[in-house]
């Protein structure tokens, strides 16, 4: 498994999760690279398989290929800082198709991944975009921004479908992994909706600011933020399942929970997770340890930069990169119903 952080001083990190002595319980981050791949701060990444990808306030998406350790290339398509990016890879595969990026001026731009070329790039708020999520058919995607505004985007017909107001701009907006349920984050309240109609199913008190928050396995909802731990919410009670007091000593930034569509192949754990912090601290934890009174990670990495985001993924999928010219928009309907 592999982990990639993003940083305020520009620096992309990567890491692999390893086990060691053929133990489940003894685990390490091992470095696969870092160096200041951006000219401003990184803002977000992705990771589908051995493919990763970060955007930053340079308006600009850099490309990596995790097998290799190496930068492969950029698009350039954004003219304001990239806010959100999100692979869509077909399951079983876990190498992606598509991807999907968010931008600081409301736009939502569209990208083959093999070769990675621009197919097009729509409108959807009239500020800033905070977060965005695809669905898992990969025919759509939901996005929350600076308008107070969650907005839909059909993919495959390349335009925005649905737009409203809520009461209070969302920070976070997430599909759960069937896709029959989505979260807002707004401050301290995570609400739970139908995706079908967008109703409320229940909501969610944080008690302190949620600044990341990631779905699992077992109808479980992952979350961090300034109170410095990690939360497991059972989202079919409404309650808290576990939780990780003080997991960090600064707020949480970036939370993965390392088994998502790779636990259909056995390979992760549906209650492992790692989470990254302001401070630089990158830890990997077993959640179901809450019932110890300090529970201890089982890998820690420090990068001593102010972490902004992270992502991880499984590496065994086979992925060759590819870069090809930009394309004109024309081409998203052809590209886009092989989704």
């Amino acid at each position: 498994m592999s982990l990639v952080a993003g940083s305020y001083e520009r620096f992309i990190w990567g890491f692999k999760l390893k086990a060691l002595k053929h133990s489940h319980e003894s685990l390490t981050l091992t470095p696969l690279f870092c160096f200041p791949s951006h000219i401003s701060p990184i803002k977000s990444v992705a990771v589908a398989g051995s493919a990763a990808a970060s955007g930053g306030a340079d308006d600009t998406i850099k490309l990596y290929d995790l097998s290799a350790s190496a930068e492969i290339g950029s698009l350039t398509e954004h003219s304001a800082s990239v806010t959100a990016l999100s692979f869509f890879a077909p399951p079983p595969l876990s190498a992606p198709r598509n991807l999907i990026s968010a931008s600081d001026d409301g736009a939502v731009s569209v990208y083959d991944a093999d070769p990675f070329v621009h197919l097009k790039t729509i409108r959807s708020h009239k500020k800033g975009i905070n977060d965005l999520s695809v669905h898992p058919s990969g025919k759509l995607a939901l996005t929350v921004g600076r308008d107070s505004c969650l907005a839909m985007v059909n993919l495959v017909r390349g335009r925005r479908s649905f737009y409203c107001r809520l009461r209070k701009e969302a920070s976070i907006v997430k599909f759960d992994l069937g896709g029959d349920k989505f979260f807002m984050v707004m401050d301290e309240k995570v609400s739970l909706h139908e995706s079908e109609d967008a109703r409320l199913v229940f909501e969610l008190d944080n008690q302190r600011r949620v600044l990341c928050a990631a779905p699992g396995t077992n109808g479980l909802l992952f979350t961090g933020g300034e109170d410095r731990g990690i939360k497991a919410w059972d989202t079919t009670s409404g309650k808290v399942a576990h939780s990780i007091e003080d997991a960090h000593s600064a707020r949480v930034k970036g939370i993965v929970v390392l088994a998502g569509s790779d636990a259909a192949a056995g390979d992760g754990d549906p209650y492992m997770v790692a989470s990254a912090s302001s401070d630089g601290v990158i830890r990997v934890w077993d959640i179901r340890t809450t019932s110890k009174e300090k529970p201890n990670p089982l890998a820690e990495a420090c990068t001593k930069s102010r972490l902004t985001c992270l992502a991880g993924s499984s590496l065994k999928s086979v992925w060759q990169p590819k870069l090809g010219k930009n394309s004109n928009d024309k081409q998203l309907d052809t590209a886009a119903e092989d989704l």
